[in-house]
């Protein structure tokens, strides 16, 4: 008797089986994101949402896309999948924050060679209680398995979100001007970005990534510090946006400070950043010691503690400092900015570890 259709495609690498069984395992964690707006459930051939109930009426649409860098393949390596879902919906629902925009919805895209439902399980609550913690629904996403395109078990990741913002919310602000506050709010680490260099040093290093940090830290492993999640600023954002608090917002992923914040600002104007204003957390210190990276580069490959800055007016900068400080944030007053100069943004100070 000749095999199934499905024991022909399980031969050639594929199956369909395992795939099913994946979906009926992660329909729960999905549910677990549901909120006002999100019709349906996981299957269907695509996810409707409605804005009108989500509160919204004449708003605009932000859409956003990012993956996790090379932080996937740390996570990879060493057999930890359950924190990098956070990480993926994490690079793409603060993109949506900086624009003023609340998370409405997300899908996931996750390609490998070989599905391993247990790891892909694990990967996808992640996504799951990354979008709990943005307050968006996880309303459906793709999951392929390619042998050939990947080797084993290996797996890639891809995240897309959409939020909404109201017209009048819309930031950036057109009154940004001189003597505007740039509030620099904490990170949680590394975030998802330089992970390539973070990967050598560590390797170069010979630290072993099982035993404490090789510098102070809360962590019980350097892998889990390596691999601490990258921090969801939206439901502390929100409500100082939404009462219009905030003139900008810049996102500190890669390029760090130097190249993310003049994203956000308009020609004429540039930033001025005093280092002395917060402490370099260890993780980065040791980086920079341990492979003589020059602080220029480190501005311009990690947050170095810096995950989010907010441009605020001066009046404004202690009340909307002390709202993200009572919303759990770290908060430093880091500068200021300034008539458009020769650089983009400038710095005084040192960075000088904690």
């Amino acid at each position: 008797m000749s095999a199934s259709s499905n024991e022909r495609y399980k031969e050639a690498g594929v199956d369909i089986d395992a795939g099913n069984r994946l979906v009926d395992r992660i329909k729960p964690h999905a549910k677990a994101t549901s909120r006002a707006g999100a019709l349906g459930g996981l299957g269907g051939f695509g996810a409707i949402f409605d804005l009108k109930a989500a509160g919204f009426e004449d708003a605009l649409l932000v859409s956003t896309t990012d993956g996790v860098g090379t932080k996937l393949k740390l996570a990879q390596d060493l057999n930890n999948h359950k924190s990098i879902g956070i990480d993926l919906v994490a690079m793409c629902v603060n993109d949506l924050i900086v624009q003023g925009a609340t998370p409405l919805f997300f899908l996931d895209y996750y390609a490998t060679g070989k599905l391993n439902v247990d790891v892909a399980e694990q990967v996808i609550a992640g996504i799951a209680e990354g979008c709990k913690q943005a307050g968006c629904a996880l309303v459906g996403g793709e999951t392929a398995e390619m042998p050939g395109m990947y080797q084993g078990e290996e797996y890639d990741l891809a995240g897309f979100s959409v939020g909404a913002v109201a017209r009048a919310n819309l930031i950036p602000k057109a009154n940004l001007e001189v003597g505007d506050v740039l509030l620099g709010i904490g990170s949680r680490g590394i975030h998802s970005n330089g992970y390539s260099l973070v990967r050598k040093l560590v390797k170069d290093s010979g630290v072993d990534v099982n035993a404490p940090p090789p510098y102070p830290c809360a962590a019980t492993t350097f892998a889990e510090a390596l691999l601490s999640p990258t921090r969801i600023y939206v439901k502390s954002l929100l409500p100082i946006l939404n009462a219009g608090h905030i003139k900008a917002l810049s996102h500190i992923t890669g390029g760090g400070l130097t190249e993310n914040l003049p994203r956000v600002l308009p020609e004429n104007l540039s930033a001025s950043i005093n280092l002395d204003a917060w402490k370099l957390p260890s993780i980065f210190a040791w980086m920079q010691q341990v492979g003589s990276i020059p602080e220029h580069e480190m501005l311009m490959t990690f947050n170095c503690g810096i995950g989010m800055i907010a441009v605020v007016s001066a009046s404004d900068a202690a009340s909307v400092s002390a709202a993200l400080v009572a919303a759990g944030e770290e908060v430093f007053t880091i500068g200021t900015l300034t008539q458009a100069g020769e650089k983009r943004v400038a710095y005084t100070g040192a960075l000088c570890a904690a």
